[in-house]
């Protein structure tokens, strides 16, 4: 038998195998629906095609902390149960949808959130310079297209792990700290942006799962079709750069609801209500680099900082509702702000309550975070949750991997979090551990790699 390696990508892109017909044990013809019965499920009568899935999909593109694509598409054959004999749920084309790794911007940022997320941080090995991180990103970007389109990637002995995938809508984000510019000799290069967030009051931080020189995100509604794809760019660096911290968060999977929703946390709060949304007429501005902007190889990109946030779940959790609604300014089931409307109504800070007191709490978490109390400062927050086990007192070791994007974070994250700090309610109910900040350059050209103008300029 010949020994032959199977590979991703030896079908065209979006490989979602439909499954064989049982064979059949009898010679009877099967048994067919009265006239006019309803279609069975998987039957061509109650497909969805995959035209209609991405139709339906494509006109789902606002930007939350966890927005679920909730259509379908039945696959093209249905499988019997082993069980009854009876047909299965048929397979959804959810694993088929890509997103395109080239283009103006890098994936991750603007697109709705997936179900899976990995983040890690890389420093360069020693002796590793600017030649060696120039060969490593392009090695990491062609690596990142292909496994986008479900492709294995060139060079790489496939482990199979996602074999029988598609692509999951899988993208992968990549940044650069600040430490790397002078380990690559790129000192000159170094974005004012770059500058050493503050320390806050409210910080824990433990060094080790703090900062790095290069960070990777790597996001897929897959936790096969994520994990394979960490891996093999964990494996890609291998003499050039070692992990320095890595971690993991999950979302809302799509079609979990009825309807797309803004996702929840572990808090059971409805998060990423008044997230920048790409309709937005300063939506650019606020997220990405301007094309003349400073450093000029930053342009199209965006800079995130990363947190991750324990959640203090034990003792948030003997609360009442009433104190919990209080200390976000929401209503926990709706999302609606406490001075009225639905989840999507603007925010009145100034109302009063019939006793004159303010509708939503001076040190409420909406109110403090809000752009109107911080002179506009705006993030696109992606947040993913994350459960790590239970600490060694009991307490659940969780809570939120906080991804925020935004074209400065000496405008956006910093004087926010500094209010946050001094006046949120929120915050005796949450811990700050890690937290690392990093250049995310615009995206590559088809022909190109992902920091090529800094590396190359």
């Amino acid at each position: 038998m010949t020994n032959k390696k199977k590979q991703r990508g030896t079908n065209p892109p979006n490989p979602v195998r439909a499954a064989k017909a049982p064979t059949q044990t009898t010679a009877e013809p099967p048994t067919q629906p009265p006239a006019g019965a309803p279609a069975a499920a998987g039957s061509s009568g109650g497909r969805v095609s995959r035209r209609r899935l991405l139709a339906t999909a494509g006109g789902v593109g606002a930007v939350g902390l966890a927005v679920g694509v909730t259509a379908y598409a039945v696959s093209d054959s249905s499988h019997a149960d082993a069980a009854t004999g009876t047909a299965a749920t048929p397979l959804t084309a959810l694993g088929a949808d890509s997103v395109p790794f080239y283009g103006a911007h890098q994936g991750g940022i603007t697109q709705p959130m997936q179900a899976r997320m990995y983040a890690a941080a890389f420093d360069l090995t020693p002796g590793t310079a600017r030649p060696g991180l120039t060969s490593l990103m392009k090695r990491w970007s062609a690596a990142a297209a292909a496994m986008a389109e479900g492709r294995t990637p060139p060079g790489v002995q496939d482990t199979d792990v996602a074999l029988d995938a598609g692509p999951s809508s899988l993208t992968v984000t990549f940044g650069f700290g600040a430490s790397v510019f002078a380990k690559a000799g790129l000192g000159a290069q170094l974005p004012g942006q770059l500058a050493p967030l503050p320390v806050f009051a409210s910080d824990a931080l433990v060094p080790a799962n703090s900062d790095g020189d290069l960070w990777v995100q790597v996001c897929a509604d897959d936790g096969l079709v994520a994990f394979h794809a960490m891996r093999t760019l964990q494996q890609l660096a291998a003499g050039a750069a070692a992990v320095r911290w890595q971690m993991s968060g999950f979302s809302r999977s799509p079609g979990a609801t009825p309807q797309p929703r803004t996702g929840r946390n572990l808090m059971g709060q409805i998060d990423g209500t008044n997230n920048p949304k790409p309709t937005d007429a300063d939506f650019d501005s606020e997220i990405f680099v301007p094309a003349k902007g400073s450093p000029a190889w930053m342009a199209g990109g965006s800079y995130v900082v990363f947190r991750r946030i324990r959640m203090l779940l034990d003792s948030w959790e003997q609360q009442s509702l009433t104190i919990q609604e209080r200390v976000i300014g929401r209503h926990k089931a709706s999302g609606a702000p406490l001075s009225g409307g639905t989840e999507t109504t603007a925010v009145q800070l100034d109302k009063l309550n019939p006793d004159g007191s303010l509708a939503i709490p001076g040190d409420a978490h909406i109110r403090v975070a809000a752009a109107q109390s911080n002179q506009g400062a705006a993030m696109l927050r992606r947040g993913y949750s994350y459960s790590d086990g239970f600490r060694p007192d009991g307490a659940p070791d969780a809570g939120l991997l906080f991804v925020a994007f935004q074209a400065d974070p000496l405008t956006g994250f910093v004087p926010v979090q500094r209010k946050l700090t001094r006046g949120d309610a929120l915050s005796q109910f949450i811990s700050h551990e890690s937290s690392g900040l990093y250049a995310v350059p615009g995206g590559a050209a088809a022909d190109g790699y992902v920091g090529q103008p800094l590396l190359e300029g």
